[in-house]
């Protein structure tokens, strides 16, 4: 992304322009792309609305059997993983700024909220598990202060799991979503971040994260990393119960859902 702007730290919008994106929101209702993340020197990143639409591949479940206790699926799209884990009885919610996202979420037979991950959250401070997938850890274009906000909605000890870029990158711009074949129709321009596996394992060293786990599954990359707030656990797939304590919810089952909202 040589070329592209940098943005000054500090907090993100806390409402990015997903929501006022009609080539986003069209294609979540259609199901199928083409569609692009394009950089203001005309830069284009694919975006797999197909995949997203789908449900959840082999790669996203090995993802989710290393989930612990209520998981919060922030940016959640259309809701594929949040399905999946509701399918299993586990406690989760999704959160997404557009609607169709929402209401295709929903359709799924998952929860999920029309929100920003900066705006109050229901369960603040008591999910077990929070995942950035999909380049999510690139929302608001600062790690940095997403990290902190991860932190905050996360219960002492609690896990990180985030999906980084293919290749070795720390890079922010200014982007809109855009389908080339719908006579160049683009949403409003928003920071975003594209953020690698050492990149992110950097800025969760400086923000008080420990790694957890790192792995590749296919040509998809992944990081998990445990708040500091509390002794940790492994990140392998479980195997035993969540860490509980009086301030974090248990590990929910079919028989006896956590509700942490």
């Amino acid at each position: 992304m040589k070329g592209a702007a940098r943005l000054a730290p500090g907090r993100p919008s806390p409402a990015p322009a997903w929501e006022t994106s009609d080539p986003y929101a069209a294609a979540l209702r259609s199901g199928h792309g083409p569609l692009y993340l394009r950089r203001t020197d005309g830069w284009l990143l694919p975006l797999e609305v197909e995949r997203w639409c789908a449900r959840a591949d082999a790669v996203d479940l090995d993802v989710l059997d290393r989930c612990e206790g209520a998981v919060l699926d922030v940016g959640c799209g259309p809701g594929r993983l949040v399905a999946e884990l509701a399918a299993r009885g586990r406690t989760v919610l999704g959160i997404d700024v557009s609607e169709a996202a929402v209401t295709r979420t929903v359709r799924l037979g998952g929860q999920s909220l029309r929100r920003s991950v900066f705006e109050p959250l229901p369960g603040e401070g008591r999910w077990d598990t929070v995942l950035l997938m999909d380049g999510n850890v690139g929302i608001g274009g600062d790690p940095r202060t997403l990290l902190g906000r991860v932190a905050a909605l996360l219960a002492p000890g609690g896990l990180l799991i985030a999906e980084t870029a293919g290749s070795d990158i720390d890079e922010r711009a200014h982007v809109q979503v855009v389908d080339v074949t719908d006579g160049d129709a683009a949403g409003s321009p928003f920071p975003w971040a594209r953020i690698g596996t050492p990149a992110l394992l950097g800025h969760a060293r400086d923000t008080g994260w420990r790694p957890a786990a790192q792995w590749t599954s296919g040509e998809r990359r992944f990081v998990a990393l445990r708040s500091s707030r509390s002794a940790s656990s492994s990140a392998e797939p479980p195997n035993s119960t969540a860490v509980t304590s009086s301030q974090r919810a248990r590990k929910p089952s079919a028989d006896s859902p956590v509700t942490p909202w």
